[in-house]
């Protein structure tokens, strides 16, 4: 793995054939946090394998062993028992924890997750070790983009407001919505690099994507709204790197990463052969698109010289006529995780709450005592890996 490593090679290999599904009432216990910080550690290789230029294999294991699909699954299994059963175990009369740590664990689970997705998914061999759950990856990523522009203009807490929270459960409710920010902000990131696979990708995933959920037009949005960009006290700050940074006046015009990572993806969907052949231009579509026209300035075609393409596209897209909507007769497969999971537990929601509040959520003082050396190493991992990045990017700046 070269100089610089968190893994040796063995613990790496070990660590991902390891990796596998948990049930949702299984989240949070003794095996289940076992994984989690196992995946931080994989996390934290991943990116610095991917920084210092030394080859991937974290990336390259993960297709090798077949994980993909299964941090799919475990993605979108965090994502439902936070919409289903986090809301009702709140709701116990019981839920008075004396710990959040337990809980945060859990919440940052897809977090970790969504992070090595955007990592690895760089590269097109994991995009097509994805298999059939690439469906579902399209469908999670949908759904975190969709919330994002249904929450623009406060993509996270003021200045003034973070200091407002003082109860534990105040403050992981403040840490968890801005996870979710960050989640979604990564989610579109995995979507630019399932974009750049047109070419692969089956006719199902294509039609999900250019049909079901009318993507481009979502895009579109994102960047009316640009979520990521705020202004605070009068000045610009854009969300860099897990935190609202102010932009100095110099840098204003410079293309920030989550807006070049919305226009590639516009690139691909919207020229690609695969897309031409499938998109269905209405007059709805065509009214969304050419908003794009406002956005391509000559600052922005210096930057990407790529999307004076998408500007020719879009300047022969005004003078004709829209399409009337299709209906092509295919048999498509569906995204299939999140719909088993709910059937599976359907009824259930509060059992499962009941149970981890009894068995993983109301620690004793040993536990609470072993959580709290797990904290420790969770955050030194962090720290020395995010020591080993910069050390990375300083070798490579010699």
């Amino acid at each position: 793995m070269g100089d610089l490593e968190l893994l040796l090679p063995g613990e790496a290999d070990l660590l991902v054939r390891g990796l596998r599904s948990f049930q949702l009432r299984e989240m949070g216990s003794e095996g289940w946090n076992q994984q989690h910080e196992n995946l931080e550690k994989l996390n934290m290789q991943a990116i610095l394998d991917a920084t210092a230029s030394q080859g991937e294999p974290i990336q390259e294991l993960l297709v090798t062993h077949g994980k993909i699909p299964t941090l799919v699954e475990e993605l979108i299994a965090v994502e439902m028992w936070k919409q289903k059963v986090f809301p009702v175990l709140c709701r116990l009369e019981d839920f008075k924890p004396q710990n959040t740590f337990p809980i945060y664990m859990v919440i940052h689970h897809e977090a970790s997750i969504i992070n090595l997705l955007e990592t690895v998914f760089f590269h097109k061999e994991v995009c097509e070790s994805a298999e059939d759950t690439i469906l579902d990856l399209v469908d999670y990523c949908h759904r975190k983009l969709t919330l994002l522009v249904a929450q623009s203009g406060h993509g996270g807490p003021s200045e003034e407001e973070e200091s407002q929270y003082s109860t534990p459960m105040q403050e992981l409710q403040k840490q968890a919505e801005l996870m979710e920010f960050e989640i979604a902000l990564k989610a579109l990131s995995v979507l630019r690099y399932i974009t750049d696979c047109m070419d692969s990708l089956s006719l199902s995933t294509l039609s999900r994507m250019l049909s079901t959920h009318n993507l481009p037009c979502l895009l579109v949005e994102l960047l009316e709204h640009s979520p990521w960009s705020r202004r605070e006290r009068g000045k610009l700050q854009q969300f860099e790197s897990g935190r609202w940074q102010t932009v100095v006046p110099s840098e204003q015009q410079k293309l920030s990463k989550l807006d070049g990572q919305v226009w590639i993806a516009l690139y691909n969907l919207l020229l690609s052969p695969e897309a031409r052949a499938r998109y269905c231009l209405t007059s709805f579509a065509k009214g969304q698109l050419l908003k794009l026209r406002a956005f391509l300035t000559d600052t922005l075609l210096d930057q990407l010289p790529n999307l004076a393409d998408l500007q020719g596209f879009l300047a022969h897209l005004a003078l004709v006529e829209a399409q009337s909507p299709k209906k092509d007769l295919v048999l498509e497969q569906m995204p299939e995780i999140w719909e088993r999971l709910e059937r599976e537990n359907r009824g259930k929601w509060q059992a499962i709450a009941k149970h981890q509040l009894r068995h993983v959520f109301s620690p004793s003082e040993q536990e609470l005592r072993l959580q709290a050396r797990r904290e420790c190493q969770v955050k030194h991992w962090e720290k020395h890996g995010k020591a080993c990045v910069l050390a990375a990017q300083g070798d490579r700046a010699k």
